[in-house]
C-alpha cells in the first residue's frame, strides 16, 4: 500500500437516490433528521467561509467552483462550545454555523461522511462533543513510520473527529526524533541491529536493522497539516525509564557509565534507567525545549511508567539524592522526575502529561494524568483530585488482538474485540479518553490500520456522543462506515471474523 497524505476520499459509484441509511455518521450526531432529497455538488459549487476550513471543504469535498453552494459561517452562539456546529444541507444550498472554526471543521467533517459520487443526503445536524480530549497514542519508537503514513493517520484521526495524536517518540527500542543540541541521540539511538520476535525476554531475535527519525522541520509541517483538520499533536518523551536508546548514545546519563549499551532488541522494560545527577535533569530539560518548540500544543507527554529501581537502590548517587530530598526508598525518585520536568515544563508555558504511575509516587504541579493500569485506576486517579483521561488496557489498547484465531496476526496481548470498546462507559468527569497502539508487532502501516479500524471508531463513538448508542444502531452506522473505509483504502479488520480479506490482511514489507 502507498501511503500519501489523503486529501480527497475516493468515491464509489451510487445512485443519487441514496436511502436513509446513508446519512449514518460515526462519531453519532447528538440530534440528526433526514430531510428528504439531495444537494449535487456541480462543476460550479464552490465554499464561502473562514479558513482553514473552507480550505479543508475543498480539499475533502473536491471542490473546484468559484461560487457559492456551501456557506460556512462563525456565530456567537455559546451553546455549540468551541467545538459543537450546526449543519443543514436543502437540496439548494448547505449552511454550517459553529462558535469556532475547529467546529466548522468538524462540520466538513461530517460533509466528507456524507459525501458520496458527488451527492449529499438533505440533513439537519446539531451537534457538539461529550469529551474535550479524545485521542489516539501512536508508537513510533518501536518501530518508525514514514511521514506520508502520518499524514494519513492524521487524516482519518479528523475524520472521525478525533482530536489529539499522541506521538510516542522515544523508548528502550529508538529515538525518532531530531535534538540538535544532542545529535547522537538519532544518529546512534535511532538506529538498532534487529528486533525480538515475541515478547518474552528470551525470545529470538531477528538481524533485520530498524531505523528513522524525524527532523524537527518534518514535524512542525506535520503539526501544522493536523491544525488544519483540528488534530493538535501531543509528543511524549519517555523518562525516566524506557530510555535505554538515549543511554547507548550518551553513557554517562545511565547511573553506570562504564557499561556501554546497544539500542534495546528485546520489546518488554529495559532496567536501565536515568541517573539522578543534575546534568541528567538537564539533558532532558533540554530535549524538552527543543520538543516545546516543535510542537506548540499545550501539553507534553513526559512517560514516567514502568521505571524499575534497581539501578537506583545500587547508586551512592541515587542514595545521597534520597536522603537530600527526604524521600522514603529509591522507588520515589521517579515522582523526583516527574516534579522536576513537570516544574520545567511549566516554566516553557507547558503543562505535563504522565503515566497514571505518578499516583504511587504523589501527584506534583497538576499533571494530565492517563489511567492506564486498568479502568479502577482512572476512578483512583480522578478521586485523587488529577485531571485525567481515560486509557484503560482493557478498553483502549487497540495493539491487542480482537479475538484468538489462526488467522489473526501476532500481537502484545488480547482479546479485545470490538464490542468490548464500543462498550466501554468512561466515567463522568474526565478530560478524555484516548485509544493506544503500540506497535512491537505492528511494523507497517498495514498492521496499524489492521489494528485500529474499526476499533478506533469505536473510541472515536465513546468520546464524542453524549449518549452511548446501542450495540445494533452502532454496527448498523458501521456497516455504512467501511464503506467509506473501503473508498479510502483504509486496511480495516472485519468485524466478527478472523479470516482473510483478500488483500486487506496485515502484510510483511518496509515500515512507513
Amino acid at each position: 500500500m502507498t501511503s500519501t497524505a489523503p486529501e480527497t476520499p475516493a468515491t464509489a459509484s451510487t445512485a443519487p437516490g441514496r436511502p436513509a441509511s446513508s446519512a449514518a455518521l460515526i462519531p453519532r450526531p447528538r440530534a440528526l433528521k433526514v430531510l428528504g432529497g439531495t444537494f449535487v455538488i456541480g462543476p460550479h459549487v464552490g465554499v464561502r467561509g473562514p479558513e482553514p476550513a473552507a480550505g479543508l471543504a475543498r480539499e475533502v469535498l473536491g471542490l473546484t467552483g468559484s461560487g457559492g453552494g456551501i456557506e460556512l459561517r462563525l456565530t456567537d452562539d455559546a451553546n455549540l462550545g468551541d467545538e459543537g456546529y450546526r449543519l443543514l444541507v436543502r437540496p439548494d444550498s448547505v449552511e454550517a454555523t459553529a462558535a469556532t472554526t475547529v467546529g466548522l471543521g468538524w462540520a466538513v467533517q461530517s460533509l466528507r461522511q456524507l459525501h458520496l459520487d458527488g451527492v449529499i443526503p438533505c440533513v439537519e445536524i446539531e451537534d457538539r462533543p461529550r469529551l474535550a480530549w479524545r485521542g489516539s497514542l501512536l508508537d513510533v519508537a518501536r518501530h518508525w513510520f514514514s511521514m506520508s503514513f502520518l499524514y494519513r493517520y492524521v487524516d482519518l484521526l479528523a475524520m472521525h473527529k478525533l482530536n489529539v495524536l499522541h506521538l510516542h517518540l522515544t523508548d528502550d527500542q529508538g529515538w525518532r526524533v531530531q535534538i540538535q543540541r544532542y545529535p547522537l541521540l538519532t544518529e546512534i539511538g535511532g538506529h538498532r541491529t534487529g528486533s525480538a520476535t515475541a515478547h518474552a525476554e528470551d525470545s529470538p531475535l531477528d538481524a533485520v536493522p530498524h531505523e528513522g527519525c524525524y527532523t524537527q522541520d518534518e514535524l512542525r509541517a506535520l503539526v501544522a497539516y493536523g491544525e488544519r483538520r483540528g488534530v493538535q499533536i501531543m509528543p511524549e518523551i519517555d523518562t525516566p525509564g524506557h530510555v535505554q536508546a538515549a543511554l547507548a548514545a550518551y553513557p554517562h546519563l545511565g547511573n553506570d557509565p562504564g557499561c556501554t549499551l546497544s539500542v534495546r532488541r528485546h520489546w518488554g522494560i529495559s532496567r536501565h534507567v536515568l541517573n539522578v545527577s543534575e546534568e541528567s535533569v538537564r539533558f532532558v530539560c533540554d530535549v524538552l525545549d527543543e520538543i516545546s518548540d516543535v510542537f506548540p500544543f499545550g501539553f507534553v507527554h513526559i512517560g514516567g511508567d514502568e521505571v524499575p529501581p534497581d539501578e537506583w537502590a545500587a547508586s551512592a548517587i541515587a542514595a545521597e539524592r534520597i536522603v537530600a530530598e527526604g524521600l522514603s526508598g529509591p522507588e520515589m525518585l521517579a515522582g523526583w522526575w516527574a516534579g522536576r520536568l513537570t516544574t520545567h515544563l511549566r516554566g516553557l508555558g507547558r503543562r505535563a502529561a504522565i503515566w497514571d504511575e505518578t499516583l504511587d509516587f504523589g501527584l506534583s504541579g497538576d499533571p494530565l494524568v492517563f489511567a492506564w493500569q486498568g479502568a479502577h485506576r482512572v476512578g483512583q486517579a480522578l478521586a485523587a483530585g488529577a485531571e485525567v483521561v481515560a486509557a484503560p488496557y482493557e478498553f483502549t489498547y487497540l495493539d491487542w488482538r480482537e479475538a484468538t484465531t489462526p488467522h489473526e496476526p501476532p500481537a502484545i496481548a488480547g482479546d479485545l474485540p470490538l464490542s468490548v470498546v464500543q462498550g466501554y462507559e468512561p466515567p463522568a468527569g474526565v478530560l478524555g479518553l484516548q485509544g493506544q497502539l503500540w506497535s512491537e508487532y505492528l511494523g507497517t502501516p498495514q498492521a496499524v490500520e489492521w489494528r485500529a479500524f474499526p476499533r478506533l471508531t469505536a473510541i472515536a463513538e465513546n468520546g464524542w456522543s453524549d449518549n452511548p448508542a446501542e450495540p445494533d444502531d452502532f454496527r448498523a452506522r458501521l456497516s455504512v462506515h467501511l464503506g467509506r473505509l473501503d473508498r479510502m483504502g483504509v486496511n480495516y479488520r472485519p468485524p466478527d471474523t478472523g479470516t482473510d480479506r483478500g488483500d486487506a490482511r496485515p502484510e510483511e514489507g518496509t515500515d512507513g
